[in-house]
């Protein structure tokens, strides 16, 4: 549709005319149907009716209303700096210079500002040093001057005041913003923040906006781990097998991820070099790892080890003591020392009640005492040997009843040690107690006397007879030797060996036919030699190698008249025989 014709025809004088600016002012929050102001003065121009020409894209004709006949200009619709900051109409009168009219829209504070992201998220290493900064998403507010964005502020959140805002306005106009850190970080004391954060502008009342900033305070290995106790006890049976558990040890660490993750182990380098002992890397439950001896060892001290596992890893000790409990599986130890002058287990024959034979002393290496608690008996010997202490400690065998080698040379004892265990162990020791000889037994012939016949043509060396006699001794108190008793027999000697008796010389019947000597026999017993005797006879067989002599050749005999009849008048001897004369 086209203009009036008057209009069309303003315009084209307007073209050629001269222009002035006029600027009005409105506030972005004046309601619709306010009025800005007119359009002329009357100073330059005709005043109305006016030509209202919009400048193009200025939207006058949109949002404002300009009265033509009045010059009158209002608002159509509600303002909006932030949208559109200003309007340009031309308008022009039927006289005088053009009227441009600028209506400026006046900035209220009607926009919060606002950040970006109602959240975001920042990191910072635990070991980060004080003031370090981190830039975070800046507000921005629409308004303008003292309507912008003015200031920032941490309104919750900020435990312990650990940080603090810094912020810069550039050329932009935009107030940017760092979070610094203000104190010292702890992960282990505040692992994240939530800090609120809120921008103000410079309206009075100031318009906000909020933005929450979540903090993460990244791990350092900077805590060693820590044990529940610095010193652990546990006991175990000595008996106790490979595996068996025996406690637990426990550490935390209070640093993350791997630099919190805790393995164990066992110093071996400080302690139980053995390898008794073994524990879990994981769990730090210590087994036993070798068989336990509780009379070897009855404390073991270990140094246990909890390391993390981080880049660096930190570490701390735990003392363990573990205590090996006494099993009843030893049994006793029994030490015999013989009180013989060579220490071997023999005893004199001439010993009394009462002598020492051996002397007894007894150990269990299940107890840690120097002596232990343990009953001891002594079996054999039939009742000649006892066995006597005086403080259950020292034990001593002893002759209980008098000895005889030669009725009995050997006996065997048996020491037998019971302790007082559950259930009890036993122990012997078994000796073989030889009886040694005593020179207490004469040499015996076979026959107290002896009857042997020889010619008297025997020679010299001829064998009569042989004697033989024991002793029941033993050793040099049962060597013998044989010899004439003093004074010897003229024509007989005996080996001092072999106890033969053989001629010596020359026998003569006539002279002694039934000669009788005593042989002796010698034991070579120290100090004291004994003897035992016997009787030898020997009938020497007559040869008639002589004629018969009288004593003497004449004898003269009187014999009274009263003598009886067979009364012996004469008695005549000769070399060989006697002759009797009877009346």
């Amino acid at each position: 549709m086209g203009l009036p014709r008057w209009l069309c025809l303003l315009a084209a004088v307007a073209a050629v005319a001269g222009e002035h600016e006029r600027h009005l002012d409105v506030s972005e929050s004046a309601p619709v149907g306010t009025r800005i102001g007119f359009i002329g003065d009357g100073s330059k121009d005709s005043g109305p009716p006016y030509l209202i020409v919009p400048v193009p894209g200025s939207a006058v004709d949109t949002d404002l209303i300009a009265e033509q006949n009045t010059g009158e200009i209002r608002t159509r619709v509600p303002l909006d700096r932030e949208t559109r900051a200003s309007y340009t109409l031309v308008a022009i009168p039927l006289s005088g210079e053009n009227v441009r009219v600028v209506v400026r829209v006046i900035d209220e504070n009607d926009n919060a500002p606002t950040f970006p992201s109602p959240s975001m998220h920042v990191e910072f290493p635990e070991n980060t040093p004080r003031d370090t900064k981190r830039t975070l998403n800046p507000a921005r507010d629409l308004d303008l001057g003292p309507y912008n964005t003015q200031r920032y502020a941490i309104v919750a959140g900020n435990v312990n005041n650990a940080f603090r805002l810094s912020s810069h306005r550039e050329k932009d106009d935009v107030l940017y913003l760092d979070l610094q850190i203000n104190g010292y970080l702890d992960r282990e004391t505040t692992a994240a923040y939530h800090l609120v954060i809120e921008a103000y502008d410079g309206g009075v009342p100031p318009l906000k906006g909020a933005m929450t900033v979540n903090v993460t305070v990244l791990d350092v290995n900077d805590n060693q781990p820590t044990f529940n106790q610095s010193r652990y006890y546990a006991t175990v049976p000595e008996n106790a097998t490979v595996s068996t558990s025996i406690l637990q040890v426990h550490a935390t660490d209070v640093d993350d991820g791997d630099n919190g993750v805790v393995e164990y182990s066992i110093s071996r380098r400080q302690s139980d070099k053995e390898g008794y002992f073994t524990v879990d890397r994981h769990t730090g439950v210590i087994s036993v790892n070798r068989p336990l001896d509780y009379e070897t060892r009855e404390v073991h001290e270990l140094v246990v080890v909890a390391k993390d596992r981080g880049d660096q890893p930190l570490e701390t000790t735990a003392f363990v003591t573990v205590r090996v409990a006494d099993v009843n599986d030893n049994q006793p130890d029994i030490n015999v020392i013989f009180l013989s002058d060579d220490a071997t287990p023999k005893i004199s024959e001439r010993a009394q009640p009462g002598e020492f034979v051996a002397r007894i002393s007894v150990h269990d290496p299940d107890s840690k005492q120097e002596y232990s608690d343990v009953n001891v008996t002594l079996q054999g010997g039939d009742g000649h040997f006892g066995l006597t202490t005086q403080d259950n400690i020292i034990y001593l065998v002893i002759v209980a009843l008098p000895l005889d080698r030669e009725s009995r040379p050997n006996y065997t004892l048996s020491v037998i040690a019971t302790d007082t265990g559950s259930p009890p162990l036993h122990a012997s020791k078994t000796f073989h107690l030889l009886v040694t000889d005593v020179n207490d037994n004469r040499p015996v012939f076979a026959a107290p006397e002896y009857w042997a016949s020889v010619s008297e043509t025997a020679e010299p060396g001829t064998s009569v007879a042989r004697v033989v006699a024991t002793d029941e001794d033993e050793g040099e108190n049962a060597a013998l030797t044989y010899k004439m008793r003093d004074p010897p027999p003229l024509w007989f000697q005996v080996d001092p060996q072999t106890g033969v008796v053989a001629t010596r010389d020359r026998m003569d019947c006539e002279r002694d036919p039934e000669p009788t000597f005593v042989v002796l026999a010698v034991d070579n017993g120290r100090p004291q030699q004994l003897t035992g005797t016997t009787t030898v006879h020997v009938t020497i067989h007559d040869l008639n190698d002589n004629e018969p002599i009288f004593d003497q050749s004449f004898y003269n005999v009187d014999v009274s008249e009263d003598r009886a009849v067979g009364s012996c008048v004469l008695k005549v001897l000769s070399n060989i025989s006697a002759f009797y004369l009877f009346s």
